[in-house]
């Protein structure tokens, strides 16, 4: 990914904590990778007034003076941060959907990744998809990364690990290729995780439920073994099974280090070439708490 100029970041610039985050996380990309950064802020498109097709002037005035507030402090903030002026630059974009106004502008400019915030109401430490995550999570045409509320206060100087949360599935190997060719190019150590969740009562229910367990762990095992061994030789790959009371539970269970970022794939049940949350891979999400990007089943084209 070093020095790729065709591959270009975009990050969600916003006038609020939201957006400090965003710009955290996308500067330590940026950083790392060396790729330029484009910073987008999507303001309403305004209000009908005094009569059909017209605007109220001062009302387009007010929010596109706000659209230019929030990308020049979003200009300083990442030239504090350490991003090269050279590889920054800015758009004011106006959409009646801010998750779609995005999605248009990452199309537009050629974006391989769109980094943007937790919702504000979210618990500190973890990510919160608000009305521009969801509609990006069910509709992006390439990845997503959103950072945990707060993460500007703590943000790490580098990136240590990339985890991937693995379930064996047909079309798996696309992304999975695709996630260890950035922890490559980013000189990560990559980790697979299996989550194994424990129905609630299956004890009660069923006389040789530790036996069932203990066959889901194994064939978890053998299957991210079988994953590991199909990357490149060049990728450090460690695994590891996560058992819990259910996803949230066994994911509460991974230790995360100060610089992971965690890969959730998109659901089977969307679309090829669009990111598609499904419940599993959204319980993943808000029960993170580290950075998470999520891959469209299509990304190993990109």
């Amino acid at each position: 990914m070093s020095g790729q100029q065709d591959v270009r970041v975009l990050v969600g610039c916003s006038p609020d904590e939201r957006g400090d985050d965003a710009l955290a996380l996308a500067a330590l990309v940026v950083r790392t990778a060396k790729v330029p950064l484009t910073g987008v802020n999507v303001r309403p498109t305004g209000w009908p007034a005094r009569g059909p097709g017209s605007v109220d002037a001062e009302w387009l005035a007010y929010l596109k003076e706000r659209s230019e507030e929030a990308l020049a402090r979003a200009e300083t903030r990442l030239s504090e941060l350490g991003v090269p002026k050279r590889s920054m630059e800015f758009r004011a974009y106006a959409h009646r959907s801010s998750g779609r106004g995005l999605i248009e502008v990452a199309v537009d400019v050629g974006a391989r990744l769109i980094v943007i915030g937790s919702a504000p109401r979210g618990r500190r430490g973890r990510v919160a998809i608000g009305s521009t995550a969801d509609q990006l999570l069910h509709g992006s045409p390439v990845p997503v990364l959103l950072a945990p509320r707060g993460y500007a206060e703590e943000a790490p100087e580098r990136f240590e690990r990339l985890t991937v949360a693995y379930w064996r599935r047909r079309d798996v190997d696309g992304p999975l290729a695709a996630a260890a060719r950035v922890a490559a190019a980013l000189d990560l150590p990559m980790r697979l995780v299996t989550l194994v969740p424990r129905p609630p009562g299956l004890a009660a229910r069923l006389r040789d439920a530790d036996r069932l367990m203990a066959r889901q762990v194994a064939q978890a095992e053998e299957d991210l073994d079988r994953a590991a061994a199909s990357l490149d030789g060049g990728t450090r790959v460690a695994t590891e099974v996560a058992v819990g009371s259910g996803i949230t539970a066994a994911l509460g269970t991974v230790d995360m280090l100060p610089g992971e970022v965690l890969a959730c794939l998109s659901s089977h049940e969307g679309p090829l070439r669009k990111v598609f949350l499904g419940e599993g891979s959204g319980k993943i999400v808000r029960a993170s708490p580290c950075p998470v990007v999520v891959l469209p089943r299509s990304v190993a084209e990109a």
